[in-house]
Parts: C-alpha cells; sequence; structure tokens
C-alpha cells in the first residue's frame, strides 16, 4: 500500500485573507515505511510572508522572492500524489491551501476522500489530551529534537512516525504475496547440484570391511549394557 505524508508551510493562516503556500513537503510511505521518494519544493506567494508564520518556519520575502510559483510545480505535485492516500496531521489547513492554489491555477480540488487527518484520529484515540505533532511526538517517544522551526520536510518525516504509533501498526507488515513471489525467485535462480554420485569398486569393498569390523563391536557393546 502506498501512502504519502503531506505538509505545507505558508505566508499566514487564513485563505480568506489571501494567505499563500511557501512550502510544500511529501514522503512516500510503502506498507506504512517511508521509501527514498519525496516531493519538496520553496514557493514564491507573490505577497509578503506574516510576521506570525515567520517566527512559525523562518521564511522571509527576501528567500521566497527567487522561488517558483505554485503553476510551474503543479503538475509535478499532482502526478507525485496521484491515485494515492494522503496523510495530514490537521487536514483542514493544508486542504484549504492547496485547494485554493489549485483554483487559483483552474485545476479541480483535491478530495477530503482521499486524506488520512492523523489530527482526528489523535483526537479519537486520547480524547481531552494535546493532539499537537509535538505533544504526539512526546507520547510516543519520537525525536524531534530537529525541529527547531516548522519545516515541511521534517513535518514529514515526525509525522511518518507518528502515524504508524496512531495506527498501532509499529512493525511493518508482511505481505504474504511478495514473500511468495521472492521465494519463487530465490528457487528459480539457486542452482541445486542434482547429481548422485555413486561409490566406485575400491570404495565399496573399504566400506564393507569398515562395517565388517566395528559391526560386531558395536553389536557386542550394545547387549553387554542392556
Amino acid at each position: 500500500m502506498i501512502e504519502i505524508v503531506l505538509d505545507t508551510e505558508t505566508t499566514g493562516l487564513s485563505v480568506a485573507k489571501g494567505h499563500r503556500i511557501v512550502e510544500i513537503g511529501c514522503i512516500e510511505l510503502k506498507n506504512q515505511i517511508p521509501t527514498s521518494n519525496t516531493f519538496h519544493c520553496y514557493l514564491n506567494p507573490q505577497r509578503k510572508v506574516s510576521e506570525e508564520a515567520k517566527k512559525v518556519h523562518g521564511y522571509t520575502d527576501e528567500f521566497l522572492s527567487d522561488k517558483k510559483l505554485f503553476k510551474d510545480i503543479a503538475n509535478d505535485f499532482l502526478d507525485f500524489i496521484k491515485d494515492k492516500k494522503i496523510i495530514i496531521h490537521n487536514a483542514e489547513f493544508d486542504l484549504s491551501h492547496i485547494n485554493n492554489e489549485l483554483k487559483l491555477i483552474g485545476k479541480p480540488p483535491i478530495s477530503n476522500d482521499n486524506v488520512i487527518d492523523t489530527l482526528e484520529i489523535a483526537r479519537d484515540k486520547y480524547p481531552g489530551s494535546q493532539s499537537s505533532l509535538d505533544a504526539l511526538c512526546k507520547r510516543f517517544r519520537i525525536d524531534n529534537s530537529r525541529r527547531k522551526l516548522h519545516t515541511a520536510l521534517i513535518d514529514c518525516e515526525l509525522l511518518s512516525k507518528v502515524y504508524v504509533n496512531l495506527i498501532d501498526q509499529k512493525e511493518p507488515t508482511l505481505s504474504f504475496e511478495s514473500s511468495s513471489k521472492i521465494n519463487e525467485k530465490i528457487n528459480e535462480e539457486i542452482d541445486y547440484c542434482k547429481r548422485v554420485i555413486l561409490p566406485n569398486d575400491n570404495e565399496l569393498k573399504e566400506h564393507q570391511l569398515f562395517l565388517n569390523k566395528f559391526l560386531k563391536k558395536n553389536f557386542f557393546y550394545f547387549f553387554l549394557f542392556l
């Protein structure tokens, strides 16, 4: 099963106030294990970053000024997440911003049906407890010391570990079908030695002498210690 862990950073909280995405990060999971496939980009939001958002992720207007626009990376991004479940912490926030960006370039929105919201899972599983990403890392003893500021790829990495704990899948699931295929491949590739080597006349003669010499002795000891 292939899933995508996704996170965004923005210029501010509200799409209604014209805030835009400044960073997108995605990590691919295969059977809940991160693969080497990632998607990451910084974006020029074509507006100023709010002071509140700057304190969260640290991205300045100067840093973002020469980055690509969302329309320039949209197709690559959509291809990366196509036909896959998307795992997001607080999906309402990220989806509202992503779908706003898609709307601005005339593309259809991402359906909520394709999304797994780990914030909702955490609130259902631990009602009354804090459900922020940091709080869940603490609960599951996940090292988040690299998270000095919010950055999309680091947040995705942490969320992938939180997600596995939330669904109680702490060990990778075994695919019996794939294991069977691997075994078949191994059997096909191994060249087993199937020759039967028969003893020659001299070897048969020596073997018979050995039996004559030691068989009677062993037979005697067997009855002696009965």
